[in-house]
Formats: C-alpha cells, sequence, structure tokens
C-alpha cells in the first residue's frame, strides 16, 4: 500500500515514470526540480484538458506572470472539480489577472517609495521589513508583489542585503525585523543562517520574523536541519499563510509541529479571496484547525489593489460580516484582526464590527455578539494626569526595566546564582578610582 495519497502516487507516477520513492517526493529539492511552469505539464499531471481558447488566454497571462506549483501543492487540487478548487484558483493563472482596473497599482502599498535603501522597507516607526529574496516555490496569483516576485534578474545579492543589514544596524529605533520575500526559506540554510547571525549581532533587534508559505506549499522544506539552524536565533516568530482548511495536510502539520516544538510562536496572515475563503463557515474551520496546530491567526487582510486581482476582491463588508461570525462565537484567540493594508503606504487598518452604540459624559453604551444592549459605568471621580512630555519628573512609577526577582548584598551577593558579580571592592578604592580616569 502506498505511503502517500493515491493522487500523490499518481502525480510522482507521472512526473518520473521509472520509480519514485516517498523519500524523493518528501525531498523539498526534489519538489523544486520537478516544480509545475507550464500548461502542458499541469494537464498532464493533474490528468485534465483545458479548451484551446482557454489554453490560449492562459498563455498570455504567463508572458507577464509567471507559473510555478509544487507536486505537493498540485496533488490538494481536486481534479473532479478544479475550477472552483480552492487550491486551483490561487495556484492556476487566470486571463483576468490581465485585467487592469482603474484603481489598481503595481505598487499599491507604495513599498519602493518607502524604501531608504535597496531591499528595505521602513513604513512603521520601530520595524522594518527586510526583502532577501525574490523566488517563490510556489507563484501565488493573489500576491501583491506580482511586480517583483519571479523576477530572476532581481534577486537580491550578498551586497545589496549587506546594505540593508547596515542601514538597520544605523537604524537604533528599529527592535524588529521582518524577513519576506518572495519566501525567504528559499535560501539556503548556510545562507539564511548568515542573514539571521548579522542581524543578531546588532543589540537594538530585539525580534526577528520570517514571513513564509512554505509550511502552505511545500511543508518538507521544514527539515531537522533548518529547525535546528533558527533556533540559535530566538527570540525567531513564524508567519505562514493558509487561506482555506484544505490546504492543512497531515504534512503541513508536521511541519508545524517541528516549528512549534522548536519554540517559534506561529502566526497566520489569510488574504481575503473571492471564490476561495469569503465565507464565514470556511473561516471558522480554518482558525480552528490552525490553532489546533498552535498557529494563533494573526491578519485577515482585505485583497490588495495590485495590478490584475479585481477578481479576488470582496467588498470590505464581508470582511466585517466574517468578524462578526468569529468575535463571540469561538475563542478570542482564534480570531485574527480584519485590516486593510492602506494605498498608497498608510500601513494596516484594522476593521470590526461596531460594537460602541452611543456614550456619554459618564456612560457608554455596547453591544454584544449575541446582540445584548448593555451599559458601562464610566468612573465618576477619574482625575487625569496632566502630561507635560516630561518623563524624568514624572509621579507615575515610570520604571520600565525588568523586574528584579532577588536583591542580595555582600557575601551573600557573592554566593547567590542569580547575581553575576565576583569580587565586591570598597568604595573609593585608589586603583578602581585610576580604572576610570
Amino acid at each position: 500500500m502506498a505511503i502517500y495519497s493515491v493522487n500523490q502516487q499518481e502525480i510522482a507516477e507521472r512526473i518520473s515514470p521509472e520509480s519514485t520513492s516517498l523519500s524523493q517526493w518528501k525531498d523539498w529539492k526534489w519538489q523544486l526540480k520537478h516544480a509545475i511552469q507550464s500548461i502542458d505539464t499541469f494537464e498532464k499531471l493533474l490528468g485534465i484538458r483545458l479548451e484551446a481558447t482557454e489554453r490560449e488566454q492562459v498563455g498570455r497571462t504567463l508572458e507577464t506572470f509567471p507559473l510555478s506549483i509544487t507536486p505537493y501543492y498540485l496533488s490538494l487540487i481536486d481534479a473532479d472539480d478544479f475550477r472552483n478548487d480552492p487550491v486551483f484558483l490561487q495556484a492556476f493563472p487566470s486571463p483576468k489577472e490581465l485585467e487592469v482596473g482603474r484603481h489598481e497599482m503595481a505598487d499599491p502599498l507604495a513599498e519602493d517609495e518607502d524604501s531608504p535603501v535597496p531591499g528595505v522597507t521602513h513604513r512603521y516607526p520601530d520595524r522594518v521589513l527586510l526583502h532577501i529574496s525574490n523566488v517563490c516555490s510556489m507563484y501565488c496569483r493573489h500576491c501583491t508583489r506580482k511586480r517583483k516576485v519571479g523576477d530572476q534578474d532581481f534577486i537580491p545579492e550578498r551586497e545589496t542585503i549587506l546594505q540593508g543589514i547596515e542601514y538597520i544596524r544605523q537604524t537604533p529605533v528599529v527592535r524588529d525585523v521582518l524577513l519576506s520575500g518572495g519566501d525567504p526559506l528559499m535560501l539556503s540554510d548556510d545562507y539564511l543562517d548568515w542573514i539571521l547571525t548579522e542581524l543578531r549581532s546588532i543589540p537594538h533587534v530585539q525580534v526577528i520574523r520570517i514571513g513564509t508559505r512554505m509550511p502552505v506549499v511545500l511543508p518538507y522544506r521544514i527539515t531537522d536541519a533548518l529547525v535546528a539552524m533558527l533556533k540559535k536565533h530566538h527570540p525567531l516568530w513564524v508567519n505562514t499563510h493558509f487561506n482555506h482548511p484544505r490546504e492543512i495536510t497531515a504534512s503541513s502539520r508536521e511541519a508545524l509541529s517541528m516549528l512549534a516544538n522548536a519554540g517559534i510562536p506561529l502566526g497566520n496572515q489569510s488574504v481575503l479571496l473571492a471564490g476561495v475563503n469569503d465565507c464565514p463557515r470556511i473561516m471558522k474551520s480554518l482558525v480552528h484547525k490552525l490553532v489546533e496546530n498552535r498557529v494563533r491567526p494573526y491578519y485577515l487582510y482585505q485583497c490588495d489593489l495590485s495590478e490584475g486581482l479585481s477578481h479576488f476582491r470582496t467588498p470590505i463588508g464581508m470582511g466585517v460580516e466574517i468578524m462578526e461570525s468569529l468575535r463571540g462565537h469561538t475563542s478570542g484567540f482564534a480570531v485574527p484582526t480584519f485590516v486593510v493594508d492602506a494605498p498608497g503606504g498608510g500601513g494596516k487598518i484594522p476593521l470590526n464590527p461596531n460594537y460602541l452604540l452611543s456614550l456619554s459624559t459618564n456612560k457608554v453604551v455596547l453591544r454584544n455578539y449575541e446582540g445584548v444592549i448593555t451599559t458601562y459605568q464610566e468612573p465618576d471621580s477619574y482625575k487625569p494626569i496632566y502630561c507635560d512630555r516630561k518623563c524624568d519628573d514624572c509621579h507615575l512609577q515610570l520604571k520600565l526595566d525588568d523586574g528584579q526577582e532577588f536583591r542580595s548584598t555582600g557575601i551573600e551577593r557573592l554566593l547567590s546564582n542569580h547575581d553575576d558579580s565576583i569580587a565586591l571592592t570598597p568604595e573609593g578604592n585608589e586603583r578602581m578610582v585610576r580604572r576610570d580616569e
């Protein structure tokens, strides 16, 4: 009996008629080598045949936006109903991608305008995006960076990445760095290790994040070696991109488990896509499956105004309806934040159903997820503290450093395991005074 599903077995045999073992199928480099990049191969492996007119139209689309699907992700498509399949819709080109609406833009988020040096987008005060790869294992048809992804002539070189790292080094306000692309996990373990090591050497960088769709489209990329390397660079966070419950498989569960077991917090960023997941039941199922696998639903994005994505966009009201079906109806930590990434580089703007109905000087009127209307009584004697922005003279307890659990003096301090002191020196010691001169 085959260890993997019949569909995967058939696809593997069509790729390599002589033989394909389970170890080959689960080799991420084998998957990349056999990525589907033509209509003919797609039809052959899936066992379907497109109409001649459709083939011609899709061919024209590929002249602008390339095709690349891993055999693994292709195997998730229901060949008997592929035109309505959520995996097919995200992976296979559509002639509609060449239809550019009058409100659509090549760079709707103005990432290039907010780029102080090549490869860096600095939009928010304390965090930056570091663009380290243009290549993906699977080209999502709804990608907001279609202007870059797949452009083999613009893969950032080491010198370009060093420029970005140096910008971060010289910008002390940056405490959070997001590695993005393309897909950062398309880089080799050693190259990614080098980038993470360089970033970890910057004292003010507190957190590093990696945005990747590998657990979704190529879960075999999550190897023991990769995870062992990532563990060296904590605190490290990983955000992935599941859009539909069907994308969660035994292989993706295993990949997520490996990352979570390594102490890496996992988040998920979904995009609201017409015909794919624009349904409250689908999204509730997705978030439940995510938290079951230790992945926190982070964002639900309204589809961006990138060129050729009109057929994917829904009204914002659809997203609000989905949020209405989640908040209160399921665990709070399973509810993502619905956002519009503002055109022109305005950043993420959260959108929610309106739970605040009215307010006065001493009372607030609220409603809950059931439609129950209630009130909250404001304090009668609240005296706000006037803030003149002179923090050094503030009467509040502005002790922002880490709390100290232990306090010891004298010999006790030298004997304790919680203090690194190795000697006690009397005040005014001449030798110490000379050191300070």
